[in-house]
């Protein structure tokens, strides 16, 4: 069931998603080579507690830590180590923060000081698809031209989205219905409508979209080991044009 979310729900949405943007921020800020990806998990914890918010993440299903951070070919749900990024890696960060019951949840992928430019071709296309998939979450859509459009976008450009793993609703609980795929055919699914709230998140590979799982049950990799990118907002539709909720303004 799709819950659609009133006002005042919507209000509280956007704190939990200014707390979850403002920790994307002071993680990006410290992005270096030599720095870990630990140290990074701290840095965001810090930061969500402190504005009376809790990491959604951790201890989610039993996940141990309040970020994911995958590093080049790992896709989604790395666990931060002690491993320190090198010069020209590049890595995924994904925060989720609860504030007041109502949950953000937002990913980017950075670089870790000078990248290739097939590397930064691949952060790009990521993000950039999911803006194209914005312009169809308005009223008059269904779900599924959201999807459609990402899917075309970075097909064009010689990627591949990831099918395996999908964005999906979000409120209260962190995996809302509906879910919400990176392709697909347009015209299918839900008509969309004022006060559903999504987790759109493009997740973009370099090559093959087949991915693995790696034996700590979580870290997901790309089959071939070429490098993948994630960018992830939470938005709201609106009667006009749609919100990102995961924003610090």
């Amino acid at each position: 069931m799709i819950i659609l979310k009133s006002k005042k729900e919507l209000e509280i949405m956007r704190e939990a998603g200014k707390i979850t943007a403002g920790a994307l921020r002071v993680v990006e800020e410290h992005i270096e080579p030599g720095v870990t990806t630990a140290y990074l998990n701290r840095l965001a914890e810090e930061y969500i507690m402190k504005h009376d918010a809790a990491p959604a993440f951790k201890g989610y299903n039993g996940f141990p830590y309040s970020i994911c951070a995958s590093v080049n070919a790992q896709v989604v749900h790395g666990f931060p180590n002690d491993i320190p990024l090198q010069e020209g890696d590049i890595v995924s960060i994904d925060i989720g923060a609860f504030y007041k019951g109502y949950c953000g949840d937002a990913a980017r992928t950075f670089p870790v000081g000078d990248i290739s430019e097939e590397a930064a071709a691949l952060i790009r296309a990521t993000e950039e698809a999911f803006y194209e998939g914005l312009k169809y979450a308005r009223l008059g859509y269904r779900l599924s031209d959201i999807s459609h459009a990402i899917q075309s976008y970075v097909e064009a450009r010689g990627f591949s989205v990831v099918k395996s793993f999908v964005g999906h609703g979000i409120g209260q609980q962190m995996h809302e219905d509906p879910q919400v795929p990176n392709y697909g055919p347009p015209g299918m699914g839900p008509r969309l409508r004022p006060g559903m709230t999504l987790a759109v998140e493009p997740m973009v590979n370099q090559g093959t979209d087949q991915v693995e799982i790696m034996e700590d049950g979580w870290t997901v990799l790309t089959k071939d080991r070429l490098l993948s990118a994630h960018y992830e907002n939470t938005i709201a539709i609106t009667e006009e044009d749609p919100e990102i909720l995961t924003v610090e303004g």
